[in-house]
């Protein structure tokens, strides 16, 4: 019968009081309330085991093992401590890492955002000290086109030799002229709404009205006066007011192509051009400053040669302008830099126009504008040769277009 320890016998569990396979078990008689319990003999004392001591390592432990991680209640023997417990560390609790406050980190942030401030407004201040001038090329004149909306510019690329060495004009195939004309002329038109920029051609060859000189091509209005008297002749014939002048010359071209690395082109057509120092492949590819100004220049391939040298010419200035805009250009200080002298150095705007108009100009390039040339169609005897005569009811839809601020007609572009 089990018994709890203190003399009171315990309920029966169940199989009590019989044997396994189903036989009853043999019955102790019961001693009865108050009876003492039943004690088991004591073994003999040759039998009796030699009393344990506690281990110098350790509480003694039951057959030389420990079973569980602690014994308790009324065991003689203390807790045990688990093996995978560890004695607390006499140098005390270890506080957290450090880590930087959000405080902290915020002012790191915005001394970075003030540096970089500083620096873009230095940078600006100094382009606009670095670009140079050209008085008069605005000033107002008897029957001036009155303010058109939107922003013009006219982008007028010379064949100045200008700062070339003769080994440079003979590598570059510009010849040793000493006059200056013009060899690209583009009409640039931002809106002022979110229409897309209008990027137009005009055909230096174009046959037009010059003021006191009568009719003669386009590029003539440039060789006998000057920005002046060209802008003078674009507003006349187009009734677009002029808001901003820049012309770059072969040596600027250069320059700036080379600063920023290289521009991709894609060559539609193999082009083999002695005068113009040129011979590509067709295909994608990098072209660095002289192969692009021979690209520009050269008057090779295609049906009508001019047209074509017009498309080449607004292809380029879009893909120079958008590799200059690039981050990869502008956040580095060892194109930007580079870029911002070549640039400053080879352009030559109006008086009135600063770094915060070039900047305007460097973001309508980039916003890749529409672009066209001027619609034209047959020939005429100007200025003593072969001019390009335009269409004159459709150069009119265009240029009304631009002086009014609206798209022009698709038409219109699908013809350029």
């Amino acid at each position: 019968m089990r018994s709890p320890g203190d003399g009171r016998p315990l309920p029966p569990r169940p199989g009590d009081g019989q044997r396994s396979g189903g036989a009853p078990a043999h019955r102790v008689p019961s001693a009865g309330p108050g009876a003492p319990t039943h004690k088991l003999p004591v073994a003999p004392p040759s039998q009796e085991q030699p009393p344990r001591t506690a281990s110098p390592e350790g509480p003694p432990r039951s057959g030389g093992r420990v079973y569980g991680k602690e014994r308790s209640g009324n065991s003689p023997v203390r807790p045990l401590r688990s093996h995978s417990q560890k004695e607390p560390s006499q140098k005390g609790p270890r506080g957290p890492r450090r880590r930087p406050r959000a405080k902290t980190i915020l002012v790191i942030i915005a001394g970075l955002l003030v540096v970089l401030l500083v620096a873009a407004v230095g940078m600006f201040f100094w382009i606009d000290s670095r670009l140079g001038g050209i008085d008069g090329a605005l000033d107002d004149y008897d029957g001036r086109v009155a303010d058109t909306p939107g922003t013009n510019w006219l982008l007028v690329g010379s064949d100045s030799r200008k700062g070339l060495s003769a080994a440079q004009r003979k590598k570059l195939a510009t010849g040793r002229s000493a006059g200056q004309r013009t060899d690209s002329m583009m009409l640039l038109h931002i809106p002022e709404g979110s229409d897309k920029p209008t990027l137009v051609s005009l055909p230096r060859d174009s046959a037009v009205t010059i003021p006191g000189r009568g009719r003669d091509k386009l590029n003539a209005a440039y060789a006998s006066g000057g920005p002046k008297l060209l802008v003078r002749t674009v507003e006349t014939v187009t009734g677009v007011h002029i808001d901003h002048y820049m012309e770059i010359g072969f040596a600027g071209f250069v320059d700036i192509v080379d600063a920023v690395g290289g521009v991709e082109i894609n060559v539609r057509a193999d082009v083999d051009d002695p005068k113009a120092g040129l011979r590509l492949k067709k295909g994608t590819q990098v072209l660095n400053g002289s192969q692009a100004l021979g690209y520009v220049r050269t008057r090779k391939g295609g049906a009508l040669p001019d047209f074509e040298r017009t498309k080449r010419q607004r292809q380029f200035l879009g893909a120079v302008v958008k590799k200059a805009a690039s981050p990869g250009v502008l956040i580095n200080p060892f194109t930007s830099i580079p870029l911002a002298m070549s640039a400053t150095d080879a352009v030559a705007v109006d008086s009135g126009t600063g770094a915060f108009d070039m900047l305007s100009l460097g973001l309508a390039m980039g916003d890749s504008p529409v672009t066209t040339v001027v619609p034209f169609g047959g020939n005429e005897i100007a200025g003593g040769g072969t001019a390009v005569k335009w269409d004159r009811a459709k150069a009119l839809q265009l240029f009304d277009a631009l002086k009014t601020d609206k798209p022009v007609p698709k038409a219109i572009i699908d013809a350029g």
